[in-house]
């Protein structure tokens, strides 16, 4: 069955933001964050968090082939200039480019990054072979302010590390009863003060460019499930497995 979740308005996501930081950076809710901000959520459009059906056992490497693909992009659109710098892992040059837009709260994501991403990286991104860029596109506030902080973290490769611990750790904070206590912790171990923290989900334009960067994935390139791929343009949605993704890659080499 597939997991239903709705985008917030960009007001909404503003005020709910602003509860995660009442007290002084900390807010300790039993009702979570829409309930410490006194609010509730105001969907616009429908997105739903992507799953793929149970599947026999997979089969070894070379008898897996690429699923198919959910259509194409516009490559020159897709890797224009958007709302925040692309961060690239891997090549510059890498003849495949994968686009991943993701949800920092989303555990079909996390499932990706924790399964698939590290063989990914290993055969294709340090090989040359392809490069990643990951996308914000968080469906709720504990997912936007995590975007916010691997943002504020100093360089792209923090920003990336940052990622990575938060997809990995991510029950430890997404499902937490006190979700601000729990960042701040990993704010710390990135070297931020709680300062430093306060200051990063205090700074609106920061979070009006994350905001920015999902609705031009929804309303330009037709997102409505985390997480999305396009590979060289080529669209697919879900979970893919290990086998999959080189799959697909080794389709576009």
């Amino acid at each position: 069955m597939t997991s239903m979740y709705s985008t917030a308005s960009r007001r909404t996501l503003a005020f709910k933001i602003a509860a995660l930081l009442a007290s002084a950076g900390l807010v300790a809710s039993t009702g979570g964050l829409a309930q410490a901000a006194g609010a509730s959520a105001e969907p616009t459009k429908e997105i739903r968090i992507a799953q793929s059906e149970a599947a026999p056992a997979t089969p070894p490497a070379s008898a897996v082939e690429a699923p198919p693909s959910l259509g194409s992009v516009d490559v020159s659109k897709l890797m224009a200039e958007g709302p925040l710098p692309d961060i690239v892992v891997g090549e510059a040059d890498a003849p495949v480019t994968i686009v991943e837009y993701a949800s920092m709260t989303c555990g079909y994501c996390a499932a990706f990054h924790v399964n698939s991403y590290p063989q990914i990286k290993k055969d294709f991104i340090e090989t040359g072979k392809a490069k990643l860029i990951l996308r914000e596109f968080p469906f709720d506030p504990r997912a936007l302010a995590a975007a916010m902080l691997a943002r504020c973290t100093g360089d792209d490769a923090r920003r990336t590390a940052m990622v990575d611990v938060l997809m990995e750790q991510q029950a430890e904070w997404a499902r937490a009863e006190n979700a601000s206590a729990a960042l701040l912790k990993f704010a710390k171990l990135a070297g931020m003060s709680q300062d430093d923290f306060t200051a990063c989900l205090n700074d609106k334009e920061l979070q009006q460019k994350v905001v920015e960067t999902q609705e031009r994935g929804q309303n330009e390139f037709g997102v409505n499930a985390t997480p999305t791929f396009f590979v060289n343009g080529d669209k697919y949605s879900g979970t893919l497995g290990p086998d999959e993704m080189a799959a697909v890659i080794e389709s576009h080499l």
